[in-house]
């Protein structure tokens, strides 16, 4: 091959074109951020950006010399695309969903919403009454503007009713509601009025996913939540200098009256100050802080407790210690944290005032209840209120890993409402290192569904990858027994949006199927397994263009096996070179590790004499998995002619610990070879043509990628990375992630070895693991940097 043709994209929105031939206009220069600090409105648009380029990219090389200029035909070709993918990301995506239980005629859902208007935090209700005798349902969808940079959401309601025969009609609202400015949505049933909340309480409500906790109690008459803390008192500049406001004088001139520096949890957390747990009362409208709580404590996913007759009531949190250096935090879960009970405010009980001094303070001391593990999060208390559940990731934290497999556990709580730190912490699922094949790989939750519960009440329903799909599991806590609910056989990804009773309200999708609805109930329940049937729903959500209803129709995908070869039959010279660095798992002593590996494999199935161009598509992470549900990006670039090869090389998630953790230690070898094996995988069965292959990838995927075009560069015809670790060398300085760079380079003991003064030997080991480190062996590299 003549050349190989790469393009980066990084956070900072500016392009480094490596295509020699390209006009000028088309290349800058960039210093690269080796880990993103982007909103997540602004990552999916740049990943839509990279997607456009990268399908430009693909036409040239893979198709046709890249030309001088550009003619009005691939001006037209350009414009088209545009055209085409404008379509493709305005397909409305189904978020969430809310069933209601109606107890008379009249029935009232009501949405809580948070959001920002001029400097206040204001807390809005609206009302939506149902005069029909049906069960009413809410459904929430998003649709992207590329253009504008933005998400539309939109929230449709519908009555559900139930035929005799096992049939579900869903009557939809002839129109959505429009949810403007609205960061976050929590349902309850019977709330009749909104409050507002000055910026001087506290900053903005965290709706992040993670630090997220928005909870009504029982009676709704208040509402539990984590926003920023109040800003601080600014400094002032009097003739001495800088002043902060309750500082001396004196103090004006030093770095005391200056303020304090506060290190915050790195992407998408910049400038944020501490979350904290608040409480509003709707019928006042008071909003008191939750006190007793360390400052050393980050606060998240706030619930409350069952609630004790005669007792206080308590709030049960999430919260991650900061005692040590903030890491970042974003889609890492090796941050160790745990459960913490607190007295809620506003909740002052008859016994309570009999309490004496004493009494009330030990009683407002916060409880950690999870000391006996090194992770929790999630808390959800059973509908008796008997027991609490909560996933852990104590894998992750204990390993260093980023992200791993989990563990779910439950812990008995007090009659008395009273928490106690000593609590017994029950596995209900411990973490599958290896399972027989066909059998559950273990737990791999990204949420929990606020009420998961079915009505016998120690049965949970959740969303986990299996291997390179997401599917839907019953976990019975009591017992630990698993089941798949949904079909097993399909190849599509399930994902729970709601329970409707002991009903289940779903979406589930394909690579080359746009997100359906679907209802589900249990048929038949057996000792040895329950059989789930599934109902379609009429779809909420406007249809894709007939165009693309067409193109995509045109498509097929299968999910393959990819068997393990010998590491040294195969790896590059350089390969094995840093596959001989320290490490501390050895892959050829456990069984999962040999496993097959997965891949996705999209196509055109119509007949043709020549393959397609093969895109091969890397996810990041390493810990993450690329599931087989339908991507707006990967449909758009499919649409267009080209076959995709979505690996998930060995240390994905959804595939047991044990295949997991066999990963780190061989970063740039272990998941180089998997990829090289899928091509040559593909090729072997005559459904790749060798010379027209290209590889995108960001994060750890533009780490691959970035490897790949190294260590194989005869293999690709052209490249796309989006934000690529090039050099852990100088990752491990500039980074929020540095505990990344040792563990993924060293193995597990990397969390033992991670130090902020990296020796010259450590820098060495992270330079010969890195991309860089094999840019000598493209004899013509077109780089224009």
């Amino acid at each position: 091959m003549a050349s190989l043709r790469i393009t980066t994209i990084t956070s900072e929105w500016r392009v480094s074109s490596l295509l020699a031939r390209f006009p000028p206009s088309f290349s800058a220069r960039r210093s690269t951020p080796l880990r993103p600090f982007l909103s997540q409105r602004n990552r999916s648009s740049l990943s839509l950006l990279f997607i456009l380029l990268t399908s430009v990219l693909l036409i040239f090389e893979l198709y046709e010399e890249v030309p001088l200029g550009i003619d009005p035909a691939m001006e037209e070709t350009y414009a088209s695309q545009s055209k085409l993918l404008k379509e493709f990301t305005s397909i409305a995506s189904i978020d969430k969903a809310w069933t209601f239980k109606r107890d008379s005629g009249i029935a009232s859902c009501a949405f809580a919403f948070l959001l920002n208007v001029q400097q206040k935090i204001v807390l809005s209700i609206i009302i939506i009454i149902l005069l029909r005798k049906r069960l009413p349902g809410n459904v929430s969808i998003s649709q992207t503007n590329l253009l504008a940079n933005k998400r539309r959401k939109q929230i449709l309601s519908a009555h559900i009713s139930k035929e005799s025969d096992h049939s579900v009609n869903f009557q939809w609202a002839p129109f959505p509601i429009e949810m403007m400015g609205v960061s976050t949505m929590v349902p309850s049933p019977s709330v009749r009025k909104g409050v507002q909340c000055p910026s001087s309480v506290h900053g903005s409500v965290y709706t992040d996913g993670w630090f997220e906790g928005i909870s009504w109690n029982s009676d709704e008459t208040l509402i539990a939540y984590v926003a920023e803390e109040p800003s601080p008192s600014k400094p002032t500049f009097g003739g001495s200098g800088y002043k902060k406001g309750d500082s001396a004088d004196k103090e004006s001139g030093s770095w005391k009256g200056l303020g304090e520096w506060e290190e915050h949890w790195g992407e998408t957390y910049a400038g944020k100050r501490q979350p904290a747990l608040f409480v509003i009362n709707i019928e006042s409208g008071e909003v008191h802080a939750v006190e007793g709580i360390s400052k050393s404590l980050s606060i998240g996913q706030v619930i409350w407790a069952p609630l004790a007759e005669g007792f206080s009531q308590y709030l049960v949190f999430v919260g991650w210690s900061s005692e040590t250096r903030k890491l970042g935090i974003k889609y890492c879960y090796n941050r160790p944290c745990a459960l913490y009970a607190v007295r809620a405010p506003f909740c002052e009980s008859k016994a309570n005032e009999l309490q004496s001094k004493s009494n009330v303070n030990e009683d407002s001391t916060v409880v950690n209840l999870t000391q006996s593990i090194s992770s929790a999060f999630f808390p959800r208390f059973s509908p008796d209120g008997k027991f609490l559940v909560f996933l852990s990731a104590k894998s992750s934290v204990d390993s260093g890993a980023h992200s791993a497999t989990d563990s779910l556990h439950r812990i008995a709580w007090p009659t008395d409402g009273k928490p106690c730190p000593s609590a017994n912490i029950v596995d209900v699922i411990p973490v599958m290192m290896c399972a027989e094949d066909g059998y559950f790989p273990g737990l791999y939750c990204s949420s929990i569904l606020s009420n998961p519960w079915l009505s016998d009440g120690c049965t949970m329903i959740l969303s986990s990858a299996w291997h390179s799909t997401q599917v839907i599991l019953s976990v019975d806590v009591l017992s630990g027994n698993v089941s798949h609910v949904s079909p097993n056989d399909s190849g599509f990804s399930w994902n729970v949006l709601t329970l409707d009773g002991d009903n289940i309200v779903a979406v589930c999708s394909s690579p080359i199927d746009i997100p359906e609805m679907k209802y589900g109930w249990l048929a038949e329940k057996t000792t040895a397994s329950d059989s789930w049937s599934w109902l379609d729903v009429s779809n909420p959500i406007p249809r894709c263009s007939e165009k693309i209803r067409s193109l995509l129709s045109s498509l097929q995908f299968s999910i393959m096996k990819i068997p393990v070869k010998d590491v040294s039959d195969c790896l590059t010279k350089g390969c094995k070179l840093a596959f001989s660095g320290p490490r501390s798992f050895n892959p050829a002593s456990t069984v999962c590790s040999r496993k097959p590996f997965e891949a996705i494999f999209v196509s055109s199935n119509k007949k043709n004499d020549t393959c397609d161009p093969l895109i091969v598509v890397l996810h990041g992470g390493p810990h993450s998995v690329s599931s087989s549900s339908f991507s707006k990006n990967l449909a758009f670039l499919s649409s267009l002619g080209y076959s995709l090869l979505i690996v998930n090389y060995r240390g994905s998630l959804g595939f047991g610990e044990e295949a997991l953790q066999s990963l780190p230690g061989k970063i740039g070898s272990q998941d180089v070879n998997d990829v090289l094996t899928a091509i040559d995988h593909v090729i072997d069965m005559g459904l790749c043509d060798p010379s027209k292959i290209a590889v995108v990838g960001g994060s750890h995927g533009g780490f691959l990628t970035s490897h790949l075009i190294g260590q194989a560069p005869d293999k690709f015809a052209v490249a796309a990375v989006r934000n690529p670790v090039c050099n852990l060398a100088l990752m491990v300085g500039t980074t929020d992630i540095p505990d990344w760079c040792f563990v993924e380079a060293y193995g597990s003991q990397g969390k033992n070895s991670f130090t902020e003064a990296p020796s010259a030997e450590q820098l060495t080991l992270l330079h010969s693991k890195s991309p860089v480190s094999h840019i000598h062996k493209d004899p013509e590299p077109n780089y224009n940097c």
